[in-house]
């Protein structure tokens, strides 16, 4: 079977598009490109052409620029190119040229495609970009996820070459007369991809003359096993995750109990921005102090007696402070809190809390509100949204960002300079209270 029949089996199969579809071809001007547009173009697809000139290679870039842009001329469809200056966004963004450079060409297809109603991103990944992905992720580190390879689909991304080897790409281009663009950075090692491309898989192939076919073979098994896997750790997922407003919650006593702790610990995180170098890390959670946590670059993960907690962290986040026992004054965002015990006493006076210390459990937590909080408001049996108690005491929404609270074993037992929970409240019976007032900075 050719390349070309192959090209449409392989679109049908995986239901990657049809010829209803408008889609937007990513085009270097490499032979790989090249390819994939004149098998769309063949095959009667539709589609424009979009071009990233990174600026990394000086002349070359401005050439492949041309060339591509000469190339949708003759096809007669639609062009798109846009130059980035990479190396200056890496720096400042303290990313690799790799990196950027990849964000950076997404980022820019995906306004394009909502530009002109386009419905797809089609690349030219292969068969042989897939086996140095595989290599890379190995030795780099990766769950078994990363294992699986480049996905032929990744929401409106669609790789329609992956069934190709690159020397099959090169004998159709050869066969159909088309001209293409080397680049000359290919045959250097600077970049990542390149060393593995160059050096190491060739050096492996001199051991193992048939490690790519394996390799190739090796995606397709994994592909499988990775789906009985995603559903193992589904079912892993659904049992230990209690959501709770806007946070997840996970009982420390089932996750000890789980097997394998530190892969089901990993898929878990990964999910919120973790790297795997951390699942050790949250792991240790487990047996620390409350008020211990971890952070990726958008959410924490919190001991918080029996549970971890994992929140997302906002911009503006104050940060989560734990009060010990033996804690007689804590500073905060708005002010600090004063504590004591005394014998139990009714002080009418909004600032402070008059608490029975026997229903408290240390330690306590500080933070600020969040939708999906609720408490029982002093005098009242039935719980209330504290979102619901703000509005009714006709707070501006400036007083409510500085609003906090106080939790005692995921209760909240106070809303600071405003209301206690009923629940916590000092009765005849009280033997002691826990007194403690906010005093504004």
């Amino acid at each position: 079977m050719n390349v070309a029949t192959q090209f449409i089996e392989f679109v049908k199969k995986n239901h990657l598009f049809s010829k209803n579809d408008k889609l937007l071809l990513a085009v270097s001007g490499g032979v790989d490109s090249v390819v994939l547009t004149h098998l769309c173009k063949h095959a009667g697809f539709d589609f424009a052409i979009a071009h990233c000139n990174f600026q990394l290679r000086g002349d070359e870039s401005d050439r492949d620029e041309q060339f591509v842009k000469e190339l949708a001329k003759q096809l007669n469809v639609p062009f798109y190119s846009k130059a980035f200056d990479t190396k200056k966004i890496a720096a400042e963004s303290k990313k690799g040229i790799e990196e950027a450079a990849r964000d950076l060409r997404y980022e820019w297809f995906e306004m394009l495609l909502k530009e002109h109603s386009l419905t797809n991103i089609v690349t030219a990944h292969h068969a042989d970009d897939n086996i140095e992905t595989i290599v890379m992720r190995f030795f780099r580190g990766t769950g078994i996820k990363g294992l699986k390879g480049i996905p032929v689909r990744n929401e409106n991304i669609v790789r329609p070459l992956l069934f190709a080897r690159k020397q099959e790409l090169l004998t159709y281009a050869n066969e159909n007369k088309l001209s293409f663009i080397v680049d000359s950075t290919n045959a250097e090692d600077t970049f990542t991809r390149n060393y593995f491309r160059n050096k190491l898989i060739p050096s492996l192939k001199e051991v193992y003359p048939s490690v790519e076919q394996n390799l190739q073979h090796n995606i397709e098994r994994l592909n499988d096993a990775a789906i009985l896997y995603e559903q193992a750790i589904m079912k892993h997922k659904n049992n230990l995750l209690e959501k709770r407003g806007e946070e997840l919650q996970i009982s420390v006593l089932k996750l000890k109990k789980t097997i394998p702790l530190s892969t089901i610990v990993f898929e878990i995180i990964s999910d919120f921005g973790f790297s795997a170098s951390q699942t050790d890390e949250v792991i240790a959670l487990l047996d620390s102090d409350t008020g211990k946590y971890v952070c990726s670059s958008s959410h924490r993960i919190l001991k918080n007696r029996n549970w971890l907690i994992i929140s997302k962290i906002s911009e503006n986040e104050f940060p989560i402070i734990v009060i010990e026992n033996d804690e007689t004054q804590v500073s905060f965002g708005h002010g600090s809190l004063k504590l004591g015990t005394s014998k139990p006493q009714l002080i009418n006076d909004h600032s402070i809390a008059c608490l029975d210390f026997k229903t408290i459990s240390f330690p306590l937590l500080l933070r600020k509100w969040k939708e999906g909080d609720y408490f029982y408001p002093l005098g009242m049996k039935k719980k209330k949204k504290i979102a619901r108690f703000l509005i009714d005491n006709k707070l501006s929404k400036i007083e409510k960002e500085r609003i906090w609270v106080l939790e005692s074993r995921k209760k909240i037992i106070w809303i600071i300079n405003h209301r206690i929970d009923d629940r916590f409240k000092i009765k005849d019976s009280s033997q002691q209270m826990l007194k403690i007032q906010f005093l504004p900075s």
